[in-house]
């Protein structure tokens, strides 16, 4: 009779490897930078996004004035190739000409971003630019009594750092009820 090499011999099961909690594989904390990509990139593929950092970049790669006012929407490349393609752009439309007056240097900025000529024009669409959540209100000084309260409950805390960041969320969650 031929046994085949996967066949397990009769026996005890192996045992599961031991767990290293440096190898990828497994769970444990990761930057959600280095997760980005790898989860966004089917979404955004198919609006032609190939590099989902480009977008999470975009304010480090513009810079926050350019950013401010235009957003990528989609790469179009010819067929085959990666390089000599357009980025499609909304512009805010009192922003549409100065965009196509910078076209060099917002061209310059994005292929330094990919680091080859990954975009060679740009096809600009005028129309709102989707902002991101709104900044929220600064929360209200504590009254004298609030504080001392906060101070009373943290004071047992030993650790000054962990002392400190309950201090501030205290004074956060507070200052954000009405008084």
């Amino acid at each position: 009779m031929n046994q085949k090499s996967s066949d397990k011999p009769p026996g005890k099961p192996k045992d599961p490897p031991a767990r290293n909690p440096t190898d990828k594989r497994y769970g444990g904390m990761r930057a959600l930078a280095a997760t980005l990509p790898r989860v966004a990139s089917p979404v955004l593929g198919k609006r032609g996004f190939s590099e989902a950092q480009l977008i999470a970049q975009w304010s480090s790669v513009m810079g926050e004035t350019l950013a401010r006012h235009m957003a990528p929407e989609r790469i179009s490349f010819t067929r085959g190739g990666r390089q000599d393609g357009t980025l499609r752009l909304r512009v805010e439309p009192g922003f549409a000409l100065e965009a196509q007056h910078r076209e060099p240097q917002i061209l310059e900025r994005i292929n330094a971003f990919f680091g080859y000529r990954a975009v060679a024009r740009l096809a600009l669409t005028q129309g709102p630019i989707p902002q991101g959540e709104p900044a929220r209100p600064k929360p209200r000084a504590l009254g004298e009594n609030e504080r001392v309260a906060l101070d009373r409950r943290v004071s047992g805390i030993e650790d000054p750092g962990l002392r400190d960041a309950l201090r501030r969320l205290g004074e956060a969650v507070i200052g954000s009820r009405k008084s």
